[in-house]
């Protein structure tokens, strides 16, 4: 078991005041069997208006309502966490998925929906191709398969990190044998899916006590992964940036059934042309205190202003 406490701060900077259009932010760590979240607080600069809701996934959201102009926003989430996942899970694979090809059951078909769906075309069968390189034979372990996969985009992608914005398709990725830690989870999400498994991604953070991990490099860096619906087992956890299977060194904080809406932070702004002139992101993940007493979870409201 671990206690942890996150910082995620972004400040952005701007060369006169500006009107800030609503800030939609998935900021707060997702309660899993396996992550017990202890306390969360949102700091934000210039003050705003905070509603929280949760999307069809279930993730938490935040939006930020704006009253006046501003030259510069900061937004800092603080989290502990407990996370209490196994170096080497064991996961009760129902009998009826423990072959590969299998059924959804009528229930989960329906309820998975479109995160069976590729959300990529692949008119060239690219993808299709790559993946069913994958498939043993007919039939096969479905862990193992999945494991193969996983591995595959390990071996046969290079890691690079990315500052830019957007996400590779999978055929790019692919072709270009390169890419981020949110290609790599596009790709295994969207391989999986042509064989028919639900897949969806996820957005988080990496905890890296021994830095040897590949996927958050920098201060400013998430991770990104992808969770694989096995019946019995439920939601497996991928990281085929770092080759790992389970969620021992994983936070969650947001899933989607594509990568751009588990996005941390969205939002606009208007003012005059160029406006925005500095960006930066500060994320730490760092072992916590067992011997700290965990604080009740403050509002927006019960923070102090700057």
């Amino acid at each position: 078991m671990a206690r942890l406490d996150i910082l995620h701060k972004t400040t952005y900077r701007y060369r006169g005041d500006v009107s800030l259009g609503p800030h939609r932010l998935m900021l707060r760590p997702r309660e899993t069997r396996e992550l017990r979240l202890l306390s969360h607080a949102l700091s934000i600069t210039p003050a705003a208006h905070i509603t929280w809701a949760h999307d069809v996934a279930g993730n938490a959201i935040a939006t930020a309502v704006f009253d006046d102009q501003t030259d510069h926003l900061a937004i800092e989430s603080r989290a502990s966490v407990e996370l209490t996942a196994s170096a080497w899970p064991v996961f009760a694979i129902a009998s009826s998925a423990a072959q590969y090809p299998f059924l959804y059951a009528a229930d989960d078909w329906t309820d998975l929906g479109a995160l069976t769906t590729p959300q990529y075309q692949d008119i060239q069968g690219r993808l299709s191709r790559w993946v069913e390189n994958f498939v043993m034979g007919r039939p096969t372990d479905t862990l193992s398969l999945l494991k193969d996969i996983s591995t595959g985009v390990f071996k046969q992608i290079s890691y690079q990190s990315r500052e830019d914005e957007g996400t590779q398709s999978p055929a790019e990725t692919l072709d270009r044998c390169w890419g981020s830690c949110r290609d790599f989870a596009v790709l295994l999400a969207e391989a999986v899916r042509h064989l028919g498994f639900g897949a969806r991604i996820v957005s988080g953070y990496l905890f890296n006590p021994e830095m040897n991990l590949v996927g958050s490099a920098g201060s400013g860096a998430t991770h990104a992964w992808v969770e694989i619906f096995v019946p019995g087992a439920g939601w497996i956890a991928f990281d085929p940036t770092n080759r790992s299977v389970g969620s021992q060194n994983l936070i969650p904080v947001a899933v989607g059934r594509g990568i751009h809406q588990v996005s941390p932070i969205s939002g606009s702004f208007s003012g005059f042309g160029n406006a925005l002139y500095d960006l930066s992101v500060e994320v730490s993940v760092q072992s916590g205190r067992a011997d700290v007493p965990v604080a009740e979870e403050a509002s927006f409201d019960d923070l102090p202003r700057r």
